[in-house]
C-alpha cells in the first residue's frame, strides 16, 4: 500500500506490508447456525467485494438457516449462488442449486436425518478449502472434487469427475432459502446452454417466513463446458393451497408430505422447455477418470437479457484459475484499506476475516450495465450512486456505518441514496429499517436510517438530495398511522413514551435526537429544538425504584417488574438491564437520573458478572447489538481504563479463529465491524455526532487508506507503543506529536490524516481522562472543545 500526498511530518510514511490481509482470511469464522458452535451464521463460499453472487456449499434447507450451511452438518445438498450472511430470521435467496453426481436420478436433495434419501453427499471437512473467492470439497458419496470461485454477477463451478457413464448435474430451480420458488422456467438453449428464472415472492416464504415480504425474480444464464449426452426437466407436483397451510413454510420441504410428493416426480427426459411450480433441470454425461466439466452461470434481478450480460461480460472465459485469481485480486484491494502490524497469525485471521465480512454487503444489486429494479417495479438506470440492497439497519447504524464513513464512505453514500429513493418510489414516504430487495420488511426496531443519514451528514458525507432525505427523516419520526414504521406513533409523540415498551421508547428518543441533529445543520432551528426536546423522553420510562427503564402501560402505570435480568418486558432481544443503558445522545442525562456514583458502580457491576465468553447472557450480552456501546460509557464517568480493560477483555474472548469465532450471528457485517473499530482503539458512541470516544488500538500499528475521492491521497495510523497482551492500559496520547489529554476524537481529525500514538503500559493510568474537559462532549451544552 502506497500513501502519497502527506501534508505533515505526522503522516504516516508508505509501507510495504510483508503480508496482504487476503492471505488469513477465512471463510470459515462463524459458519454455523448453531449456537455450541457461536452461531455466527456466515458462509464460507466464494463472493467478491459486495457482489450479488454468493457461491457457496449447502447443507440444509428448512429452519433458522439462513446461509444455507451449517458447519456441523455432515452432508452436501448442493451449491447455490446466492444467501445472505450472518442473518437470522430463516434468510432468503439460495437460488439456482446445483449438484454434481453419479448413479440413478433422485428428484430431491434429501433430508439431513434420512440418510440415503435423496443426493447429498457425505463430505469431510479435511477435504475443504475456504479462502477469499474460493471454496474445494470432495463429495465422498460420489467422489467428486467440487470448487468454486465468484465474480461480482457470475459463478464458476469446476467438477473433477472419476470415471463413470452415469454422470449427471441437477439443477434444483424450486430450491430457495426460508422457502421456495413459486414459479420456475428453464429452456435449453443448446446442448450445452440453458437459461430461465426462477420467481420468489413473500407467498413462498423466504425472509421472515413470507413475513418479511420480499419479492423478487432471479434470472439465469448457465452454460457447460462439455455438450450434453442426454438432459431433461423434472417436475415435483404440490397440491394447490398445500404451502399456504404450512407454518413455518420454511419447514415444509423436510416433511414427509412433500418427500412423498417427490418420490412422484414426473421425469420428463430431452423437454426443452419447461414452466412449472417445482421444477429442476438435469444433464448427464460419461466422463473418464479425473475428467473436469466446469458450469458457469450469470445471474440477475432485472431480466434475462441482464443475465446474459453479466456472464458474457465477467465470466468471457473457461479459466477457473483466472477467475479464481482475479477474485482473490479484488479482495486484496478491497481489504487493503487497513493494514495492520504486530499482530500475532491468530489475531490476522480473525482481523482480516472481520474486514472481508465487512465487505460482502450491502451488495450492490445492479447488473453489470447499471440497470436495476427500482421500488416501483420499473427498470431505472443508475446515474449517480450505486444502488445496493440489505440494509440490516437495527444492527449496522451503530459500528458498522461509522466505521464506512472512515474505510468506505461511498458505501454510506450509496446506501443513503438507495433507501431515500425507495422511500419515495415505494410511495410510502419514511424510512424503512431493514431492507432487503426494496422490501419494506419491517424486522427489528427502530428508525437506523434516520442515524445513518445524520452521521454521514455531520462528517461530510452529502452527496444525497438532502431535502428528500430530511423529508423522510422527519416523516419517518413524526408520521402516524402508515405514515411511518414506527408502533404506535401518535400516542408516543402524545405522551413521549411507546406504550409496554422499553426499547421503542429509547430508540424512538434516540433516532429524534439525530433528527433534530440533521436540523441543526440545515439551520432548521425550530425543528432542531422541537426533535432534541422529544429526544429526553427516555426518562419518561424510567423508575428510580429500580434504577432501571420500564415498560409503561397506555394507562402510565407500570408494567409488571420481573427483574432487571429477565429478557422481555418490552425489550426487544434483551432485557431492562441491558436496554437501560442506551441512551447514547445524552449519557450525561442518564448519569443524573442514576446518579454518577451508581451509573459507574451498576455498570462495573454489569461487566463482572459477565460470563468469560461474552456469549448469551444477561449481562453484557456482545452476541446482540444493544450492548455494543456499553464498554465505552466508563468514559463518561472518567474511568477510561475500565473501558480499555473491557474492550481488550471481548476482543481476545467474544472473537476466535475458528469456526466458534464470532460470539452470535454477524449480522451482516455489525459484530465484525466492532471488532475493527475496536482495535483501531476508538468508538462511536453515538452515530449521528463526529465524536469517537477512545479506548486502545489492540495492535502495535494500524494504517488507514484514506479514501482519495472523498478525503485525498492521506492516511491515518494508529500506534500502540509498547502494546501487548500485558500492556492494554492507556499511559498517555499524542495526535500528531501533540498531547491529547481528552478521551475522545473527532472524525475529521481522522479524516485529515496523521498519527493517533498511545503509549500502553500494565496498569492503568488513573489521572488521564479523568477532568471534566477530557470528558466526551455533552451533546446539550453549548460548550464545543
Amino acid at each position: 500500500m502506497a500513501i502519497v500526498g502527506a501534508a505533515t511530518p505526522y503522516l504516516a510514511r508508505a509501507i510495504t506490508p510483508t503480508y496482504v490481509n487476503a492471505d488469513f482470511i477465512s471463510p470459515l469464522i462463524g459458519a454455523s447456525t448453531s449456537r455450541d458452535l457461536g452461531e455466527g451464521k456466515t458462509f464460507p463460499g466464494p463472493t467478491t467485494p459486495f457482489g450479488i453472487v454468493q457461491l457457496g456449499p449447502d447443507t440444509v434447507t428448512g429452519g433458522d438457516n439462513a446461509p444455507g450451511y451449517s458447519y456441523e452438518n455432515k452432508t452436501i445438498e448442493g451449491f447455490s449462488y446466492t444467501r445472505m450472511s450472518g442473518v437470522g430470521w430463516y434468510g432468503d435467496f439460495g437460488n439456482l442449486l446445483t449438484m454434481p453426481m453419479t448413479g440413478a436420478f433422485k428428484p430431491a436433495s434429501g433430508r439431513l436425518d434420512h440418510p440415503g434419501e435423496g443426493w447429498r453427499s457425505k463430505f469431510d471437512h479435511a477435504s475443504e478449502v475456504a479462502e477469499c473467492g474460493y471454496y474445494a470439497v470432495i463429495l465422498s458419496d460420489y467422489n467428486i472434487h467440487v470448487e468454486l470461485t465468484a465474480a461480482p454477477h457470475a459463478g464458476m463451478l469446476r467438477f473433477t469427475y472419476p470415471q463413470s457413464d452415469q454422470v449427471r448435474i441437477q439443477i434444483d430451480l424450486a430450491r430457495r432459502i426460508g422457502g421456495t420458488s413459486t414459479e420456475q422456467f428453464v429452456r435449453a438453449v443448446n446442448d450445452h446452454t440453458i437459461e430461465g428464472w426462477m420467481h420468489c415472492p413473500e407467498q413462498g416464504g423466504g425472509w421472515g417466513n413470507g413475513a418479511g415480504h420480499v419479492n423478487y425474480t432471479c434470472y439465469f444464464r448457465m452454460e457447460f463446458s462439455k455438450p450434453f449426452a442426454a438432459s431433461g426437466v423434472w417436475t415435483i407436483d404440490i397440491p394447490p393451497g398445500e404451502l399456504q397451510q404450512k407454518s413455518p413454510l420454511v419447514d415444509y420441504f423436510q416433511t414427509n408430505e412433500f418427500y412423498e410428493h417427490a418420490r412422484n416426480a414426473t421425469v420428463t427426459p430431452d423437454k426443452q422447455e419447461a414452466h412449472a411450480g417445482y421444477l429442476g433441470f438435469y444433464a448427464e454425461f460419461r466422463t473418464t477418470q479425473g475428467e473436469q466439466i466446469l458450469v458457469k452461470s450469470g445471474i440477475s434481478f432485472v431480466d434475462l437479457d441482464g443475465a446474459r450480460r453479466n456472464l458474457s461480460e465477467e465470466l468471457p472465459h473457461w479459466n477457473f484459475d483466472v477467475a479464481r485469481k482475479k477474485a482473490r485480486d479484488q479482495w486484496i484491494t478491497e481489504t487493503s484499506r487497513l493494514e495492520v502490524s504486530g499482530a500475532t497469525i491468530e489475531q490476522r485471521k480473525i482481523f482480516a476475516t472481520a474486514l472481508y465480512h465487512c465487505m460482502i454487503d450491502p451488495r450492490k444489486i445492479a447488473d453489470c450495465d447499471g440497470r436495476y429494479i427500482a421500488a416501483d417495479g420499473t427498470i431505472r438506470q443508475e446515474k449517480d450512486f450505486h444502488y445496493r440492497t440489505i440494509f440490516s439497519g437495527w444492527d449496522v447504524f451503530r459500528t458498522y456505518c461509522p466505521l464506512m464513513t472512515i474505510l468506505n464512505p461511498s458505501l454510506v453514500n450509496d446506501t443513503i441514496n438507495s433507501l431515500v429513493e425507495i422511500a419515495n418510489l415505494s410511495g410510502r414516504g419514511y424510512l424503512e429499517r431493514w431492507e432487503i430487495m426494496n422490501a419494506y420488511s419491517g424486522c427489528m426496531d427502530g428508525d437506523p436510517a434516520i442515524a445513518v443519514i445524520a452521521d454521514a451528514y455531520t462528517k461530510g458525507i452529502r452527496k444525497f438530495d438532502v431535502t428528500k432525505a430530511y423529508a423522510a427523516c422527519t416523516q419517518t419520526a413524526s408520521g402516524t398511522g402508515d405514515k411511518t414504521n414506527r408502533p404506535e406513533n401518535a400516542f408516543y409523540l402524545e405522551r413521549g413514551y411507546v406504550p409496554d415498551q422499553v426499547s421503542w421508547t429509547l430508540d424512538n428518543a434516540y433516532f429524534d435526537w439525530c433528527v433534530g441533529a440533521l436540523a441543526d445543520h440545515l439551520g432548521k432551528t425550530q425543528d432542531a429544538a422541537d426533535y432534541k426536546a422529544r429526544s429526553k423522553n427516555y426518562a419518561k420510562i424510567f423508575d428510580p425504584s429500580h434504577k432501571s427503564m420500564r415498560g409503561r402501560a397506555k394507562s402510565g402505570d407500570w408494567i409488571p417488574w420481573e427483574g432487571a435480568t429477565a429478557f422481555g418486558q418490552g425489550c426487544t432481544e434483551s432485557n431492562p438491564l441491558q436496554q437501560s443503558w442506551f441512551v447514547p445522545h445524552d449519557v450525561y442525562g442518564l448519569i443524573a437520573l442514576m446518579g454518577e456514583n451508581a451509573f459507574a458502580s451498576s455498570l462495573e457491576d454489569f461487566f463482572e458478572k459477565t460470563p468469560p465468553s461474552f456469549g448469551w447472557n444477561p449481562y453484557y450480552n456482545h452476541s446482540n447489538e444493544p450492548v455494543h456501546h456499553i464498554a465505552y460509557l466508563f468514559s463518561y464517568v472518567g474511568k477510561p481504563w475500565l473501558t480499555q480493560k473491557w474492550v481488550r477483555r471481548i476482543l481476545d474472548k467474544a472473537y476466535g479463529a475458528g469456526v466458534n469465532g464470532i460470539c452470535g450471528n454477524d449480522d451482516v457485517g455489525q459484530m465484525s465491524a466492532w471488532y475493527v473499530m475496536s482495535a483501531l482503539g476508538f468508538y462511536p458512541v453515538c452515530p449521528g455526532t463526529d465524536v469517537y470516544v477512545l479506548g486502545a488500538p489492540l495492535f502495535e500499528r494500524l494504517t488507514i487508506a484514506l479514501d482519495p475521492s472523498w478525503y485525498g491521497n492521506k492516511s491515518f495510523t494508529v500506534i500502540g507503543r509498547k502494546n501487548s497482551p500485558e500492556n492494554m492500559f492507556v499511559q498517555s496520547v499524542t495526535l500528531n506529536g501533540k498531547p491529547l489529554e481528552r478521551s475522545w476524537i473527532r472524525h475529521h481529525e481522522i479524516v485529515a490524516g496523521g498519527v493517533l500514538e498511545f503509549q500502553m503500559g500494565p496498569q492503568p493510568n488513573l489521572h488521564r481522562g479523568t477532568s471534566k474537559e477530557a470528558l466526551p462532549p455533552d451533546l446539550f451544552e453549548t460548550r464545543r472543545v
